[in-house]
């Protein structure tokens, strides 16, 4: 079953135990996640990636049926899934586990996916696609929040937070909550006090290198890691980062293989390509192939595992994978 991204309050009515998020939305999905199911479930929150269930399958299994793990209602959420996750869908309706609700969040699937088709098709699964906020969304979140939240601020401000932002709903909703702390105590906000509150322009850098990464620019990329001191708890930030970033490369290249017009790929992307960006985005295109992007994309998962595990020696890692191609 399928419902698009501004209905998801219909959820709230649905009994539906698996849900399906796709697309490359992050910061909306999370926000979804966040909103409408982790506030108002009362019971234990569990989080796996994909790999963490097939490795232990059949424990995993088990303590659904058996509930050792799960003696109440309980949410389950898994990231970073395949197709391969089908197999735990299918054993679950088979079983008909109950008391369990299910969220994957997985990123973008294309119309021949059996993971999208299942969720699709059958009546007793929830399909929601997530695809990027352009400009304008982003724009009229921003106004949205202002209003309700009955802060002033110019034009200005929204521009400088949406322009930083890049696109990223989640980092765009983090700086929002942090001028409605300010607001508390200053009435009047102007763009020096928000240059000084967010952190969008120290991040910039981590956005800096992830495009001159994709953009082969050793020496830049190098200036960066060298001027910035970044602390270990950002290299999963940097990481998801260049992993987005190598998604939109990845589909980029695949939309100039139909169009032929390296410049006409680039001006009709949706969500629309920043004009600083162009150029950078141009060589990204015309550094790799598609084959090393999806490569690209495979390590990234693996190494934010590794990152994750060995946390003290994350700013090394980082510097092995964007230092060597």
């Amino acid at each position: 079953m399928i419902i698009k991204s501004f209905e998801v309050e219909k959820i709230k009515s649905i009994k539906n135990n698996l849900i399906l998020l796709y697309g490359s939305n992050q910061g909306h999905k999370s926000q979804i996640i966040k909103e409408l199911f982790e506030k108002s479930f009362n019971g234990e929150i569990s989080r796996f990636d994909e790999n963490e269930i097939l490795n232990n399958y059949e424990e995993f299994i088990s303590s659904l049926i058996n509930k050792s793990l799960f003696e109440d209602y309980k949410l389950i959420i898994i990231s970073r899934v395949s197709e391969k996750i089908i197999k735990l869908i299918n054993e679950i309706l088979e079983r008909n586990i109950v008391k369990i609700k299910i969220i994957i969040n997985s990123d973008n699937l294309d119309k021949k996916s059996k993971l999208r088709n299942l969720f699709e098709k059958n009546k007793e699964l929830i399909c929601i696609p997530f695809y990027e906020d352009n400009e304008k969304n982003l724009s009229s979140i921003a106004f949205n929040f202002f209003r309700q939240k009955k802060i002033k601020v110019s034009q200005e401000i929204v521009n400088l937070l949406i322009g930083r932002s890049r696109g990223d709903r989640g980092n765009l909703i983090n700086e929002l909550n942090k001028i409605e702390n300010l607001s508390i105590t200053k009435k009047n906000i102007d763009i020096d006090d928000v240059l000084k509150l967010t952190n969008l322009s120290e991040n910039y850098s981590v956005f800096e290198l992830a495009e001159n990464y994709l953009a082969k620019n050793k020496k830049q990329v190098s200036k960066i890691l060298n001027e910035n001191n970044f602390a270990n708890d950002e290299c999963i930030l940097i990481l998801r980062t260049i992993l987005n970033r190598s998604k939109r490369l990845l589909k980029l290249k695949e939309n100039q293989s139909e169009t032929g017009n390296i410049d006409l790929t680039i001006s009709s992307f949706k969500p629309p390509i920043f004009w600083k960006e162009k150029d950078a985005v141009k060589k990204q295109i015309k550094s790799w192939s598609n084959e090393e992007v999806k490569k690209i994309i495979y390590k990234i998962n693996d190494l934010e595992i590794l990152i994750k595990k060995n946390s003290n020696n994350s700013l090394n890692f980082i510097s092995d994978f964007v230092s060597n191609y």
